[in-house]
């Protein structure tokens, strides 16, 4: 398989990454407010910047 026959699976990993990020920000709000478990929210808080600093470390950069 060429190059020009993978397909493009950056855009894929990009949106799984946003989108587990944005799942574990509404977890941790929903947590906070609505179990009124306010350490156990903040805890699910702390996934977010980690998802994304994972997607940062393992998606290709463009290059210029």
């Amino acid at each position: 398989m060429s190059n020009s026959q993978r397909p493009d699976t950056t855009k894929l990993a990009r949106w799984l990454i946003i989108t587990a990020a944005g799942i574990s920000m509404a977890l941790s709000v929903g947590i906070w407010f609505l179990a009124d478990d306010q350490l156990a929210g903040i805890f699910v808080g702390t996934w977010v910047p980690s998802i994304l600093a994972l997607g940062a470390l393992i998606l290709p950069r463009k290059t210029q």
